[in-house]
């Protein structure tokens, strides 16, 4: 996992050109106008082989009071709170004003790193006495910063790089496969984690929310090598109501994000629920490969036809993730526990496969001519060929003559042949549509 490093300060500072001169692009919207920025935008970048996500956040205004301000406040702080160090950017023309000192305060009872950068000294030479008023804020020695020229940036990162917590610094190993636990409150994730550790490493309880960040549990055995990431239960945005159940939310979100395999958790007692079909949502639209686990399967009266009632009815919840497996298990006594790991490795591996372009043809004019490409007034959808670009998830474009012409059910028909031939057990498949002019 990598280090996170915030960007802080007031509403038209210069935070978002900053941000965009790091990453390489224009990824945040840069205006006059302040308040563009409202919620949190990430991106990973290095400095001198150091890698870190950098986040970009809206104006922080302590003593906002219309609910767009509010919002961009909320977000700030939850940024703050997930940060491991703080680039806290000034501006020069302004100088130190109230919202600064008030910002200064908050950063201080963070007790986290934080980097002080004086903004748009734009001019060459010696320092303006502007300057030094911000050494009041008590926050060190202020580090000069042109955002739009570029100038003292490299000093910036020097002082960000030698802020992050060394254990960032250690290369992961390649060979370990990174499973999040996932669910709603109270759906036994602590309790899974627990056991395949075979030790009460995650304190479990029955009051919700017990888990208020990720916690890794790496585990080695006969399967392979492992590392569990407990989550903070996931509540609907209406039940969040305290700063630290919205960090606990953000960062079970990013331990999805890291990870390579989503055991996705809910309660047999209840099935599939709604807000279990958001947090599902999670991790298909992060690409990742899923398992859904129905937990407290002991606690069941169960007859011939409960599995196969149960599958039809999460499927029917879970029409979008019809590829993911289902695990009928029981954290609290182990049951069916162990086939886990075989089924994280068989779901790991689908996300992994790679497929030769001239396979991958025959099977798609195989498909042209079982089912014909679709036509409008008169014009037919051409495809041209395929190939895969990427893996975790199986990424392949499709160059075709027109992608109005592609309907989605065409699309979807193509992925449900790769299916039929390549298996893609776990893990979701992303079709990129290219057009392409008609060869003469």
């Amino acid at each position: 996992m990598k280090a996170t490093v915030a960007i802080i300060g007031r509403p038209n500072v210069g935070k978002s050109t900053f941000f965009n001169k790091i990453v390489g692009g224009r990824i945040s919207i840069v205006d006059d106008t302040p308040g563009v920025t409202r919620d949190r935008i990430y991106a990973e970048t290095e400095w001198n082989g150091i890698p870190f996500v950098l986040t970009d956040t809206g104006g922080l205004e302590p003593k906002a009071n219309t609910e767009i301000l509010k919002h961009m406040r909320a977000q700030a702080e939850l940024a703050i709170a997930a940060a491991d160090v703080i680039l806290f950017i000034t501006d020069i023309h302004a100088g130190v004003t109230a919202d600064d000192r008030d910002i200064a305060t908050k950063l201080l009872k963070s007790r986290k790193p934080v980097v002080l950068a004086v903004n748009k000294m734009d001019r060459v030479g010696a320092l303006p006495a502007e300057y030094y008023e911000f050494y009041e804020l008590g926050l060190g020695e202020p580090i000069p910063l042109s955002s739009v020229h570029g100038t003292g940036t490299g000093d910036v990162l020097d002082r960000v790089t030698e802020l992050l917590p060394e254990s960032f610094a250690e290369e992961e190993e390649d060979d370990v496969i990174r499973v999040a636990v996932i669910g709603k409150p109270n759906a036994g994730k602590s309790s899974l984690v627990n056991r395949v550790a075979g030790e009460d490493r995650v304190i479990v309880s029955d009051m919700p929310g017990t888990t208020r960040d990720a916690t890794d549990t790496r585990i080695e055995n006969q399967y392979g090598k492992y590392v569990f990431i407990d989550t903070a239960g996931i509540r609907r945005n209406s039940k969040i109501e305290d700063n630290i159940e919205k960090y606990s939310v953000l960062r079970a979100r990013a331990a999805v994000e890291r990870a390579d395999v989503c055991l996705i958790m809910c309660d047999a007692n209840e099935g599939v629920t709604a807000q279990d079909e958001r947090i599902a949502g999670i991790s298909h639209n992060a690409g990742k490969a899923s398992i859904i686990i129905m937990n407290k399967w002991d606690s069941l009266e169960k007859d011939n036809s409960t599995v196969n009632e149960f599958k039809k009815d999460i499927y029917d919840a879970l029409s979008y993730m019809t590829y993911a497996p289902i695990a009928f298990i029981s954290a609290k006594t182990g049951q069916r526990v162990e086939k886990l790991y075989e089924m994280i490795n068989a779901v790991y591996d689908k996300a992994l496969m790679r497929i030769s372009t001239g396979v991958l043809n025959d099977v798609l004019n195989d498909a042209m001519n079982r089912v014909q490409p679709p036509t409008d007034k008169g014009r037919r959808l051409k495809i041209y060929y395929m190939t895969q670009i990427g893996i975790k998830p199986p990424t392949f474009v499709i160059f075709c003559n027109s992608a109005e012409l592609f309907h989605f059910s065409y699309q979807r028909y193509i992925e449900n042949c790769l299916r039929d031939v390549f298996g893609f057990e776990g893990t979701p498949i992303k079709l990129i549509i290219r057009q392409k002019e008609d060869e003469k």
